[in-house]
């Protein structure tokens, strides 16, 4: 009988999945998705895709010069009008979901390219870029290591180029942007120099040093001319109001302004921070916080609790039969890229390609610094305590981002895979890790710990004070001041853990409140195929559903799969 009923359930939430759009809408996704990555090389590396009408996009980097900028706005124009031509009204649900992420994806681009302009405003945009573009060809191992190095050669030729290219599009930067990009900086040379240089084949080492000593000579000189050049001309990392609701809609696709979700999240502060004190009584909850705190590993044994962690959050999914596991064992945790430290200082998720779904996928964990003073090491240490690590494993990993990104990258036909995958809605992507993590202490994940209860509260408050910092930092000039008094005292977040989100604030806009936003949008879907389906409601049915659907915004997810 359970058969039958979880076959019914599974039957009722795919329907809409089963119908193949026309194949007019598959060859448009195409061309939209391969243009775009055409123009820039380091995201068709990261996704697999390695050729474009016989041009070898491994050879090359992303075109900031006048002429690459304008090639991007062309192509923004061309489809604008081809978008804009399309009879929606004859598509079906999946068809006109595809053709919605197209049009908010190249609205997102020109209102990047032509109102925020971060290439002329953000060093890291082009550090962080260089970084993945060799970092990427070095780990996904998608060809035989000489024709790899043979690539990162051609890249490491064009690195003075995008130097030269940033250098003259950089009119200003805000000295926290200006920082970051040195540090990320130093981490690309670091990468070139010792990394690179040392896994490079005997014979194309003499290839490789020619062109990585006109490399580390630009990327030398670009760190030195931030410093004494650049950080002259101080600007302002806020997007102001205006701008900030633009990207904003663009970015969450949930109906709602920025100040209607500001106000959401505000109310439920309020409410959490109520039930945490129920959980911790009779102990005050910053009793309470610092008993689970005291509870940690070292940062030597950091990594490896890490990787433990993981195993038992896949045996208990597996136990409970959540949802499928992927059957690729392709998963590893490894440090964080020095390169992306500063925008991951605790830790992330970096998917298998979506065209090579077979390679590498990483949990990212940044490690705890060997120079860092003591204090600076008990904080972060108290933050991912046993009860954190854990949560921190099961929204990135198990069976958050990398269970999330497999189902996706199996999704058919390819053209929906990739547009889904490369213009994923960041709502959909962080809701998922977040509601999972309520999902696992529901299902008795470390049920006889208060820590792991507790800190789930606490990481609700996190994501409720995302919303709250970015809100009010881009539109509402909140101080620093304010920020870490809300992190620290309102959501009691360690100094170290609430220094770290400050920077990161600042690096970002309208990435932060996607958790919430997110958690409240799959919330909403569940409640609605549980009323929908009644007794016939079967939750490792619904998980599998909604995630084969891929990265549709969550009011298009409830169509989908509820209407």
């Amino acid at each position: 009988m359970l058969l039958k009923t979880m076959g019914l359930t599974a039957m009722l939430l795919s329907a809409a999945a089963s119908a193949a759009p026309p194949a007019a809408i598959d060859k448009l996704t195409d061309e939209f998705v391969f243009e775009n990555l055409a123009l820039s090389p380091s995201s068709a590396t990261q996704v697999g895709y390695h050729r474009h009408h016989g041009v070898e996009l491994d050879d090359l980097l992303d075109d900031f010069s006048p002429k690459g900028i304008e090639a991007q706005l062309d192509l923004i124009k061309r489809f604008e009008a081809k978008l804009s031509a399309l009879d929606a009204s004859s598509l079906d649900a999946e068809g006109r979901a595809d053709v919605d992420i197209m049009k908010t994806a190249n609205d997102a681009n020109k209102l990047e390219l032509t109102e925020i302009k971060s290439y002329t405003h953000n060093p890291t945009v082009y550090v962080e870029l260089l970084g993945s573009s060799l970092y990427n060809l070095y780990v996904l191992h998608s060809a035989p290591e000489p024709a790899r190095f043979k690539h990162i050669i051609e890249r490491l030729k064009h690195t003075p180029e995008l130097v030269r290219q940033a250098e003259a599009n950089l009119i200003d930067a805000p000295e926290i942007w200006n920082r970051v990009a040195r540090e990320e900086n130093q981490g690309n040379i670091e990468l070139i120099d010792t990394t690179l240089k040392g896994a490079c084949p005997q014979a194309l080492r003499g290839d490789f040093d020619a062109a990585a000593v006109d490399a580390l000579t630009a990327l030398k000189s670009f760190s030195g001319w931030l410093e004494s050049t650049l950080s002259k001309k101080q600007g302002d990392w806020r997007l102001g109001k205006e701008l900030y609701a633009k990207k904003f809609k663009l970015t969450l696709v949930t109906g709602k302004t920025p100040e209607e979700l500001l106000r959401e999240a505000e109310s439920d502060l309020t409410s959490v921070r109520a039930e945490m004190v129920k959980l911790a009584a009779p102990k005050t909850v910053e009793q309470a916080l610092a008993e689970v705190a005291s509870h940690h590993a070292t940062s030597v044994t950091y990594m490896d609790q890490a990787r433990k962690d993981l195993a038992e959050a896949t045996a208990f999914v597996k136990e409970k039969d959540l949802l499928s596991i992927p059957a690729h064992s392709n998963l590893k945790v490894i440090e964080t890229p020095v390169f992306m430290r500063g925008g991951y200082g605790v830790g992330g998720f970096n998917s298998a390609p979506t065209l090579e779904p077979q390679l590498g996928a990483f949990y990212w964990v940044t490690p705890i610094g060997n120079d860092w003073p003591q204090a600076r090491i008990d904080s972060k240490l108290r933050e991912y305590n046993d009860s954190g690590l854990f949560h921190l494993t099961v929204h990135e990993a198990m069976p958050g981002h990398y269970v999330q990104a497999e189902f996706a990258n199996a999704m058919e036909p390819r053209s929906r895979r990739l547009l889904r995958a490369i213009y994923g809605n960041g709502p959909y992507v962080e809701g998922w890790a977040v509601y999972v993590q309520q999902v696992m202490a529901e299902q008795g994940f470390k049920s006889d710990t208060l820590g792991y209860k507790l800190t789930l509260e606490k990481q609700m408050l996190r994501v409720l004070g995302n919303t709250i910092l970015d809100v009010k930092l881009q539109t509402m000039a909140m101080s620093d001041q304010a920020a870490m008094d809300l992190m620290t005292h309102m959501t009691y977040q360690e100094t170290e853990e609430a220094t770290e989100k400050l920077q990161r604030a600042k690096l970002s806009s309208c990435q932060l409140p996607t958790y919430y936003a997110g958690y409240k949008g799959w919330i909403d879907v569940r409640k609605h195929a549980e009323t929908r389906l009644n007794a016939a409601f079967n939750l490792k049915a619904f998980h599998e559903a909604a995630l084969r659907e891929g990265a549709v915004p969550l009011p298009v997810l409830d169509q989908l799969i509820n209407k």
